[in-house]
């Protein structure tokens, strides 16, 4: 029973944590108007909390398990699908998505790139059955209604907003080309989000397992992933690619904000994997829950009115939250051990 509660913390936890996640780091992008910046500020806060502070507490000791080559390897490929996945947010985000479809496309389609990657790891692809299927469609068919019916924000515009809207103002309307470029970015990027961030949880959980059940072991090697590409590559690329934001106080604060939260969720999945939990359990019910809590944050935090939001937007936010369920109860559970003779 205490393991059983120690797993829903941690779920709820990590639910918490990257529901929030999108809409803090929104604000840190709009404000250093640059995808590169806020992702050095996420890789910064990720190896403070993933890197220095379990790293004094394994040198305290008492913690189980051991460093394995096959442990370090699995753990960062966890970090670099994270980092990755993170990035892509913040390119959607550059692209002109709003947290508040964003988030529900990623969390909505992550659980089933996450229950076939836990399937081809376990080898047990002849459990995909009718009912899984059906959650595979469900999912898609609310993640599409999100996207075409996703309510148009009502904030007022910053001092950055001003010069487009006095472009709109003139009358000067944005191309059709424009628009769908910007809407294929978008997809591209989320459909980036939801690949790194499907494999994430069954890649983290296989490299626990090879270090023994430790839980600070994977979070360095996640830590060290993020600071890898999160930190020195998008410095190493400001110059050359040009990039025309600008450091502040405010977006640094905001950026370093999502990345200590998402920081804090990957802890959050590592404890829901020690007391027992499993990827195909685990990531569906965190991915579930979170497009809730990404919502009302965004709501909240941009200030957008409920009248803003289209029942067919709330509909399929639903729609995604029973097709993720539906995977979840009807996926893969791969074969039990073979009894001994």
């Amino acid at each position: 029973m205490t393991h059983v509660l120690g797993m829903l913390a941690a779920i709820a936890l990590t639910a918490f944590c990257w529901g929030v996640y999108g809409p803090v780091l929104h604000f840190g992008r709009d404000y250093m108007e640059s995808a590169l910046r806020p992702f050095v500020c996420v890789g910064l806060a990720y190896f403070l909390i993933a890197v220095i502070a379990p790293g004094v507490l394994l040198w305290r000791g008492g913690e189980k398990g051991g460093w394995t080559s096959k442990g370090v390897f699995w753990s960062m490929l966890a970090g670099v699908a994270g980092s990755l996945g993170a990035l892509a947010v913040i390119l959607a985000l550059t692209a002109g998505g709003n947290p508040i479809y964003v988030m529900p496309l990623v969390f909505g389609g992550a659980p089933v790139v996450n229950t076939l990657m836990s399937a081809y790891l376990n080898k047990s692809f002849d459990q995909l059955k009718a009912p899984f299927l059906a959650g595979l469609i469900l999912v898609i068919t609310g993640a599409v209604t999100v996207l075409v019916f996703k309510p148009q924000s009502h904030a007022k515009p910053d001092p950055t907003q001003v010069a487009a809207a006095a472009e709109a103002d003139s009358g000067e309307a944005v191309p059709v080309e424009k628009k769908a470029e910007r809407f294929i970015e978008i997809l591209l990027a989320v459909s980036l989000a939801i690949m790194t961030w499907g494999i994430y949880g069954p890649v983290l959980h296989k490299g626990q397992l090879a270090m023994g059940g430790s839980r600070f072991r994977p979070l360095i090697c996640i830590g060290i992933a993020y600071f890898l590409i999160a930190v020195l590559v998008p410095l190493s690329l400001l110059q050359p690619l040009g990039d025309k934001g600008s450091w502040n106080i405010v977006g640094a604060a905001w950026s370093t904000a999502a990345g200590s939260l998402g920081a804090i969720g990957a802890l959050g999945t590592i404890l829901a994997f020690a007391c027992g939990g499993k990827p195909f359990t685990v990531m569906p019910v965190v991915f579930g829950c979170a497009p809730v809590i990404n919502t009302l944050t965004t709501l909240s935090l941009s200030h957008t009115p409920t009248s803003a939001l289209s029942p067919f937007f709330l509909a399929g936010i639903l729609i995604v939250g029973v097709g993720a369920a539906t995977v979840l109860t009807f996926g893969p559970r791969g074969h039990a051990p073979p009894k001994p003779v």
